[in-house]
């Protein structure tokens, strides 16, 4: 992967964050579950990208 595509990833893992955070101290819990939903699909970006340097080595 990219050094482009890693800053994408970890720009929407922190975005995720954000609204986990905003949601939780808002009670909104469809932010807040936004922002989860946001985190887990970075985490899973991150996986792939771990698998595709793993094969690159």
């Amino acid at each position: 992967m990219g050094l482009a595509d890693k800053a994408k990833n970890a720009a929407q893992d922190a975005a995720g964050k954000v609204k986990e955070a905003v949601g939780d101290a808002t009670n909104n819990e469809k932010l807040e579950a936004e922002g989860k939903k946001d985190q887990a699909a970075a985490e899973t970006k991150k996986a792939g990208e771990g698998v595709k340097d793993a094969f690159k080595s």
